[in-house]
């Protein structure tokens, strides 16, 4: 299932613009704050579908019956560009357990058109069970978001349900997550049509952890 967030009108095409603009993103604060807000937005909204319970809270002048989540999903996402993103979610969902994973492009040519998918690390508690949300603001090719999940289930168990929460994402990417993860719900901010030959995508915004920490060598 894909949420597209770019269907509807909303405070979320706002921040997207943002990201896209390239003048805006001369400002790498302003980036990660706009990655960092978009996370939390997204996150309000998938919490529309998770279970809560009804409960009792005890206020200075009585009780109040108020549902709240039945429990907290863990928190996963995909260093160094996810930060952003996973911070704004990690606000909304301020009691979750917290996973990172370490992986990138190990390119296999000279003019970076074909690559591998390294993963060096991973660390996270049980997700025996549990709810997966996993921040990525670029979904291209989906090899990479497909990879990382593989790793985590294979190392720390199957959750009872996953969500995707990204900023912009492919066509083929979402196909290629969907192929690959069926149970996976995607909530996307924007989708855009194409890839370049070095699995860019078009128009995208570029490249997200460059945008919000520096460009790497």
């Amino acid at each position: 299932m894909v949420t597209d967030f770019s269907s509807t009108n909303s405070v979320v095409n706002e921040f997207v613009a943002e990201l896209r603009d390239a003048e805006v993103q001369q400002d790498p604060v302003r980036f990660r704050f706009n990655l960092k807000r978009l996370g939390s937005a997204m996150a309000f909204e998938l919490s529309k579908s998770m279970r809560f319970n009804s409960e009792k809270v005890r206020t200075p002048l009585g009780t109040a019956r108020m549902n709240r989540l039945a429990e907290q999903p863990v928190l996963a996402t995909i260093l160094r560009a996810g930060l952003p993103m996973h911070s704004g979610v990690a606000e909304v969902f301020d009691r979750a357990e917290q996973a990172f994973v370490s992986a990138c492009r190990n390119y296999i040519d000279e003019d970076h058109s074909a690559f591998e998918i390294g993963i060096d690390a991973v660390s996270a508690p049980s997700l025996e069970g549990k709810v997966l949300v996993v921040s990525d603001p670029m979904l291209a090719t989906g090899a990479s978001l497909s990879q990382v999940l593989n790793r985590l289930f294979q190392s720390h168990g199957s959750p009872v349900a996953v969500h995707v929460l990204v900023a912009i994402a492919s066509k083929q990417g979402i196909n290629y997550v969907q192929r690959h993860h069926p149970r996976a719900r995607l909530w996307v901010a924007a989708v855009d049509s194409e890839l370049d030959k070095k699995g860019y995508i078009i128009p995208g915004l570029g490249d997200a952890g460059d945008l919000a920490y520096g460009t790497k060598i």
